[in-house]
């Protein structure tokens, strides 16, 4: 874990990956992948790599998915009624209930888009994956951010495998175990170079 955390932060505060170069004009999309088994250590870095970051002067916004979620459905007075009928729908009718009004292209990313406008960052770090799915696929979120995200690096915290082969193209695997649909814009933050 903590030559984990020492990658991190050289890339992440290096020049390259604030200055988005050698990006092959790609956007600037990193996924930061860990075993599912090591969320509670990967929370305990991320919060490290935020304080030590801010404290090199490179400004940090986290947008946790799963708070952002609940933040929304508190703004549009439906919370309540969600936690109220949540005993009484199946899952599959909350699923689609809670993916319809959390949306990323109509709801998530033009909130995230406002808590970017309304603050002073050099990266953006997207958390709580885990925790929104199923009805917030993280490749969801990824594609539509593509035009809002794209002046500053992002990384997303992902609780699974980000693999790429020749043969099945990119994938972002969930839990190392759900294979979500094909992602091939974002860069595994382990693979680059300080």
């Amino acid at each position: 874990m903590q030559q984990r955390f020492q990658h991190l932060f050289a890339v992440i505060s290096g020049e390259r990956f604030l200055k988005k170069q050698s990006l092959g004009n790609e956007v600037p999309f990193f996924i930061c992948p860990f075993k599912p088994s090591e969320a509670v250590d990967m929370a305990r870095i991320e919060r490290q790599l935020v304080n030590r970051l801010e404290q090199a002067g490179i400004g940090v916004l986290e947008i946790n998915l799963y708070d952002l979620s609940v933040e929304l459905l508190i703004n549009r007075d439906i919370w309540e009624q969600i936690l109220d009928m949540e005993s009484t729908v199946s899952k599959d009718e909350l699923k689609e209930l809670l993916q319809g009004v959390l949306d990323p292209e109509t709801h998530l990313v033009p909130a995230i888009a406002s808590k970017m406008a309304n603050a002073e960052f050099d990266v953006l770090f997207l958390t709580g994956v885990g925790e929104v799915f199923p009805y917030i696929r993280s490749h969801n979120v990824l594609n539509n951010l593509q035009s809002t995200a794209k002046e500053k690096p992002t990384l997303m915290f992902f609780p699974g495998a980000y693999t790429y082969s020749t043969e099945t193209g990119a994938s972002l695997d969930l839990f190392g175990k759900l294979r979500d649909d094909k992602y091939y814009r974002a860069f595994n933050i382990f693979h680059c170079e300080a």
